[in-house]
């Protein structure tokens, strides 16, 4: 199924011979007034998919595929020498550390575009375009996203347009799109997808007809069963007109689904042209025979050479203004499970993203040492995570194994801190001594945020740098935790904990923006220095002590919650401060994976399709357990053996943080499972919610409605199911309820008044797109294995109408960037955000001196002032809309930079 690899960019290999040795012409230009083919020679090498990338690279493990990108770079070289008119597209420029010592380095991956994090995005397109710069100094133009499995607004004006891109080129939408498109001519489009910037921002964006392989009949890779063009008379089956016929019938028939004189050919498919010569001598063949028989025009060309003679055409072309997810290739085949699926990787590589922004910031700061630790194995491993097999839990398991691994290498201390397990804050403080906990803080804003860490003792207290004491809550570790913590230390680091911390230490900590600030944790002494005993500030309340047929309220500031001390469930969310007061129900459920029936399409890493049941509910009373403190509340709720959750109210908090603790799900009686968590309100929202794109813009979505086609409705579940990033919030004439998640899954909104989270799933069959793999992942230890438990978080709100946007905007970057800890031990959619935001870079970069400013494109391979725009007609378009707000030049004098609403804006700075 070919899912390629290493940079959504786009980087033309062009030849450097003269003459063709083999006596074909292939130096045909364009012609006007002839259909003219397009030939866009390409091999998609995925960076890990069904083998691993260095596997890939070198050529091993073939008994799973038969690929070795090694031999196609080589081959492909040479083929190139030998004809200066062959061009060649390779997207995945570097395959790990061998590709760069082979000076063939390029991007770091062709990125998923549902999973990734906008900021996770512009990093590996920037590793890829600076490798591209410093090593061939060129800067590509075109966006080769021709097989992740669907399509984001994000990617089409912040990782296309943005970065200077005139193009973007994709094979994967749905079924019933493509069907549309053929008909009416509109598989290419100008793409503006963002309402922010509009057509500042738009991109051409070209749809192919059916995927990124040849029209059939012209594959021509090595060993395999191909026609080629036999133009030897003295040989039987001499065959040149059967196929220049052959390729003139195939071109008029792409030429009657799309507009103009021109049709792209992509020659190559996954793992091709390790022979490049089987490729290239029958193109040589095809493009002599086809231009000397005259009726049509073919010739080598690239992505940019086809959009610059669309462009040149002067058309107006149809508008494309949201995305292109969710993605179905047939009826009842959605991919929206990949959404979810492999949520343990989802959020590790979220985790150490945000851990990387903040570790880089600190190397500027601090200074980075020639010999020690540094961020390039953390940055090279997130850049491969991003690749649309990585981050989308689509690879095999040992190819997913492979990329844990290379994430772990760039991150060190308290990694499996959710769990419990931070030997450093775990260790005996010894009296007169202090564990010192820096919190980093890697965001522009200052911020107040709960530090939690597990500890020994509850006879601690905690003070800052001057000496004032803070105040702190210790809350039991509960028995799921510990249970965690001691299967997965074993299975991930190997050794088993002597001691389970007792207690979570909790106390709440001020940073400054791009500041730190450092806390002293020490045992409670009296007179003479004598250790003694604290006061824990905790209490507790079991369901059983109070009125049956009642409800308690938690919540130790505005924000209260209320539960059903009959159900121990949800029942209410308010917040005094802001006005907002709901009815609102929390529970988990889990639709039965389909085991393919009648069509035999089974649900599996790639597509979620229930079996047609109802969703079970896993429990309708739940055992309540809460516990009360200076600084957060707490309920635990346990829905089933393999349910278990946390909901925790901050003091100062205008959210409740939800923590779920899903697995192993049991499939002992033969049914896959995937698992949700439905919040319903007594809201009226007519079908409509709001979903992410890639940690940014909010994107309408309405249930069973696409805007582009009319939709035919067959999985009314799995069809309205779309990635979400950031989070997802639906609305009615009074309130918003709005939830963040702490990485990539899939929701939607099933039915008016609620909003689902898919958190976990584990199938029994795999679907037949090419993984051969059912999602099972299974955690083994000394003999004993069992299926993969989750722990993460997400996050609710409910906010008055209007109001809930600033929440979503501050606390999804706080999630995104929590703050940074480290231990040692003594010895625009808010009124206020659409307007232009100021930085000044003197007071952010205090203490140094800037000598020099430059404004760059997004991936900072190119001045700003150099990037060129195509402009483009547009159907329907009668050039009305407002402006964009964007900053202004920057002034040297002063240093001030102006930010619009949504802009991103690149710098190079010297000191």
């Amino acid at each position: 199924m070919g899912i390629s690899a290493f940079v959504c960019v786009l980087f033309v290999l062009c030849s450097f011979g003269d003459v063709n040795g083999y006596g074909y012409d292939t130096r045909a230009g364009i012609v006007e007034g002839k259909l003219n083919v397009h030939l866009v020679p390409h091999s998609h090498d995925d960076v890990g998919w069904l083998k691993t990338v260095d596997q890939y690279y070198v050529g091993s493990n073939n008994s799973i595929q038969g690929a070795c990108v090694e031999n196609t770079l080589d081959s492909v070289f040479d083929s190139l020498r030998r004809d200066p008119n062959r061009k060649f597209v390779f997207a995945e420029m570097c395959i790990s550390e061998c590709a760069e010592k082979a000076q063939k380095n390029g991007g770091w991956c062709m990125h998923d575009e549902a999973s990734t994090h906008y900021i996770d995005m512009i990093d590996q397109t920037t590793l890829g375009h600076l490798a591209i710069k410093s090593q061939f100094n060129k800067t590509p133009r075109a966006g080769w996203q021709i097989d992740p499995f669907g399509h984001s607004a994000v990617q089409a004006y912040l990782l296309g347009a943005e970065l200077g891109f005139d193009s973007v080129h994709f094979a994967r939408i749905d079924y019933q799109d493509r069907a549309k498109r053929k008909a009416d001519k509109s598989l290419e489009v100008v793409w503006r997808g963002s309402k922010t910037f509009g057509s500042s921002s738009q991109i051409f964006a070209n749809a192919f007809p059916v995927h990124y392989s040849p029209p059939t009949g012209f594959h021509f890779e090595v060993f395999d069963d191909i026609v080629p063009v036999q133009d030897n008379p003295l040989i039987f089956d001499y065959n040149v007109q059967e196929r220049v016929n052959d390729f003139i019938n195939a071109a008029i028939t792409q030429a009657n689904i799309t507009r103009t004189n021109h049709v792209m050919w992509t020659m190559g498919d996954d793992f091709q042209y390790q022979y490049a010569e089987s490729w290239f001598k029958q193109m040589d063949k095809l493009i002599h025979y086809v231009n000397k028989d005259g009726r049509v025009n073919a010739l080598y060309s690239t992505p940019s050479m086809y959009t610059d003679v669309k462009n040149a055409a002067n058309l107006a072309w149809p508008l494309k203004t949201d995305d292109y997810f969710p993605y179905a290739d047939r009826a009842n085949a959605y991919w929206t499970g990949y959404f979810t699926s492999r949520p343990a990787l989802k959020g590790y590589i979220r985790m150490l993203s945000g851990y990387y922004m903040a570790a880089r910031q600190l190397e500027f700061l601090v200074g980075r040492r020639s010999a020690g630790p540094h961020t390039f194995s953390l940055g090279d491993a997130l850049g491969i995570g991003q690749h649309h097999d990585a981050i989308t839990g689509t690879a095999k398991q040992h190819t997913t194994n492979d990329y844990g691994e290379r994430l772990a290498i760039g991150a060190t201390e308290c990694q499996l801190l959710n769990i419990s397990y931070c030997p450093p804050t775990e260790e005996d403080i010894p009296a007169g001594k202090s564990l010192v906990v820096v919190a980093y803080n890697s965001l522009g804003w200052i911020r107040t945020d709960i530090i939690k860490i597990p500890v020994q003792d509850a006879n601690l207290i905690v003070q800052d740098s001057a000496g004032n004491k803070i105040e702190t809550q210790f809350v039991a570790l509960d028995n799921v935790t510990n249970n965690l913590r001691n299967f997965y230390t074993k299975a991930y680091v190997g050794i088993s904990p002597k001691d389970s911390p007792k207690y979570w230490l909790l106390f709440q900590a001020t940073v400054p923006p791009l500041g730190w600030n450092t806390y002293f944790v020490s045992k409670v002494t009296g007179a003479g220095g004598k250790v003694t005993r604290g006061k824990r500030r905790e209490r507790y309340m079991s369901a059983t002590d109070a009125p049956q047929n009642d409800t308690v309220e938690i919540g130790p500031g505005s924000l209260k919650m209320s539960f059903s001390l009959t159900s121990g469930q949800l029942s209410r969310f308010s917040n005094s401060k802001t006005g907002a007061d709901i009815p609102v129900q929390q529970s988990y459920l889990w639709y039965g994976s389909s085991d393919g029936g009648t069509d035999s399409q089974p649900s599996g890493a790639y597509i979620f399709r229930p079996n047609g049941s109802p969703p079970v509910i896993t429990s309708r009373s739940v055992p309540l357990k809460i516990i009360r403190g200076p600084l957060v509340d707490e309920v635990h709720q346990q829905f089933s053996p393999w349910i278990y959750q946390v909901i925790r109210l901050y003091k100062d908090k205008d959210h409740a943080e939800f923590e779920f603790t899903v697995g192993p799900i049991p499939t002992d009686d033969d049914i896959g499972k995937e698992v949700i968590t439905r919040i319903t309100a007594n809201m009226v929202t007519e079908k409509v919610f709001y979903t992410d794109s890639n940690g940014r813009d909010f994107l309408k979505r309405v249930r069973d409605y696409r805007e582009d086609w009319n939709l035919s409705v067959n999985q009314p579940v799995a069809g309205n199911y779309y990635p979400v990033n950031l989070g997802i919030f639906t609305t009615d004439k009074k309130s918003e309820l709005s939830i963040l998640v702490d990485r990539a899954i899939g929701g939607g909104s099933i039915k008016d008044g609620q909003l689902e989270l898919m958190l976990h799933r584990r199938t029994i069959y795999d679907d037949s797109r090419g993984v051969g793999e059912p999602l099972d992942e299974i955690v083994c230890v000394e003999g004993t294995c069992e299926g993969l438990t989750v722990r993460g978080n997400y996050y609710m709100s409910v906010n008055q109408l209007g109001a809930g946007s600033r929440w979503r905007r501050v606390t999804g970057q706080e999630i995104y960037s929590p703050l940074l800890l480290a231990f040692t031990h003594e010895a625009g959619e808010d009124a206020n955000y659409s307007t232009l935001a100021k930085v000044e870079l003197k007071k952010m970069f205090a203490g140094k001196t800037i000598t020099m400013i430059k404004e760059t494109s997004l991936s900072a391979n190119q001045d700003k002032s150099a990037m060129k725009t195509m402009a483009w007609k547009v159907e329907g378009d009668n050039g009305g809309a407002p402006a964009p707000m964007k900053g202004g030049p920057v002034n040297a004098s002063t240093l001030i930079v102006e930010l619009g609403p949504m802009e991103i804006r690149t710098f190079l700075l010297k000191f």
